[in-house]
């Protein structure tokens, strides 16, 4: 479950005045290769929380290290490196670059959400892992 990426050529409006990416477009960036990854091999996240019972497949923590800048009219490639699976939780790498230049590294802590007496709680991810890993061997 590696490898999959998406690219976004990057605009005026991405950047700050000093003519570099202004650093939350990556976090948006990355969220946008996540659900596009979800939506390819699954559905997307709203087909998937419905056959999940889940209120969404949400964020928990983030954490990215920018390595170097991005500019406008750059081509940037974000690619999902990898998933590290727990009982209610999975963790997905990230990396950006720009041709061979690295932008970033990143990693989400993601959930799936359940209603649980009135409250949203972290379900069991083992559901999700198992058709991931089937829609992808599927897809390779």
């Amino acid at each position: 479950m590696t490898g999959f990426s998406i690219d976004t050529r990057v605009s005026f409006g991405d950047c700050d005045p000093a003519g570099i990416v202004y650093y939350p477009n990556y976090f948006v960036w990355m969220d946008r290769t996540f659900h596009e990854f979800l939506r390819v091999h699954l559905g997307g996240h709203a087909l998937m929380c419905r056959e999940l019972g889940a209120q969404g497949i949400g964020l928990m923590n983030t954490e990215m290290n920018f390595r170097s800048p991005a500019r406008e009219n750059d081509l940037l490639t974000v690619q999902i490196t990898g998933i590290d699976w727990l009982e209610t939780r999975f963790e997905i790498g990230y990396v950006a670059h720009i041709g061979e230049r690295l932008i970033f590294k990143a990693t989400e802590l993601r959930g799936v959400f359940i209603p649980v007496d009135g409250r949203l709680r972290a379900g069991n991810v083992a559901d999700l892992r198992r058709r991931l890993e089937q829609a992808t061997q599927i897809n390779e």
